[in-house]
């Protein structure tokens, strides 16, 4: 119950702020620009920050009410624009680092991980084409953060594990690096099929699914492995390399050579979004006592790769190679990553 009211309210905060943005915030283009950059630096780049924070508590289901409600008075409320964009983008920081801790901590795979994160891009999607729902959606995201409060009660503490060896920094490093590298790749693309509200609802479609079938790909390719000798201790193999290896090329080549056609791009899309879920999983089992800052850190990451691939402005051969090389850099990441977190598991 606790994961699916989280997965419905992590779809409401997005829609929330996107209705707020949209239909709130008027003036020029520049205006709604500067509204926007402000927005998702406020919720993006703060997560990491938010994340050290929210790890010395134990319980963090109601400071994922207190986001989503944030978000959703905020754009009820007569705010300037820019204020607005700033309060809403703080709010949904908030919220998606509560409730991504409280995903985490009470997952034994990476499959809840998927159900939470996906339904973001449908709610993204809804209050981006129909702003005029804001009330609705404000509405039902209250009800929703009246829910989550009581739905907390039952929540688990956050438990700290003894006797485990370092965190491996250079693979949570690597990890956040490809999280970054692919959104540049994704970014950098421009599919001209994706016009009007039913195309960009079915993009939207086709993300979620990738992103939770994702957590599930990884569940399932999940195995014991021995480490080392017939008679050494088993490292976990954690799914992830295994999920990545197959999506990752597929997706690379789809988005560089054939984003032009609706059919083979969302395939792409589905199979980029496989790793998502994956990639934040493995950085999670890094540092699994700060469930918070590992969640905040992929989140950090995605908007700068964002910005860095819609700037490059590369076309034919050159753009090509910018997806294959990015997803690459990406897949290897994820390849070296999870090797050296299997040694370090107890």
């Amino acid at each position: 119950m606790l994961l699916g009211l989280n997965a419905l309210a992590h779809l409401l905060t997005d829609a929330v702020c996107a209705s707020a943005l949209f239909g709130v915030v008027k003036g020029s283009a520049v205006e709604l620009s500067w509204a926007l950059i402000i927005y998702n630096t406020a919720a993006f780049t703060t997560q990491c920050l938010v994340g050290l924070g929210t790890d010395r508590l134990r319980r963090h289901e109601r400071l994922a009410a207190l986001g989503l409600a944030v978000c959703a008075a905020a754009a009820l409320l007569p705010l300037p624009g820019y204020l607005l964009a700033l309060v809403i983008g703080l709010g949904n920081s908030l919220f998606h680092v509560a409730g991504g801790t409280v995903t985490l901590k009470g997952a034994r795979d990476a499959g809840p991980l998927g159900v939470f994160v996906a339904p973001g891009a449908v709610g993204l999607a809804l209050g981006t084409l129909w702003p005029g729902l804001r009330g609705a959606l404000c509405a039902a995201a209250l009800v929703t953060a009246a829910a989550l409060v009581f739905a907390g009660r039952g929540e688990p503490e956050l438990q700290f594990q003894e006797g485990r060896k370092d965190t491996p920094w250079g693979a949570v490093l690597l990890l956040t690096l490809a999280v970054a590298f692919r959104a540049v790749g994704g970014c950098a693309v421009e599919f001209p099929w994706k016009t009007g509200a039913g195309m960009a609802m079915l993009a939207a479609a086709f993300v979620f699914a990738g992103k939770t079938l994702g957590g599930f790909a990884c569940r399932r390719l999940s195995a014991p492995r021995p480490a080392s000798g017939d008679n050494a201790p088993q490292a976990p193999v954690l799914g992830a390399a295994r999920t990545a290896l197959w999506s990752i090329p597929l997706a690379a080549a789809l988005t560089a050579f054939c984003f032009t056609w609706a059919a083979p791009s969302l395939a792409g899309q589905l199979l980029l979004n496989l790793s998502m879920p994956v990639t934040l999983w493995l950085i999670y089992r890094a540092m699994p006592d700060s469930p918070g800052f590992a969640f905040g850190l992929a989140a950090s990451a995605l908007w700068p790769g964002s910005i860095a691939g819609e700037m490059i402005s590369l076309t034919g051969a050159w753009r090509a190679l910018l997806v294959i090389a990015s997803f690459a850099a990406g897949l290897a990441a994820i390849v070296y990553a999870e090797r050296k977190i299997s040694e370090v598991q107890v």
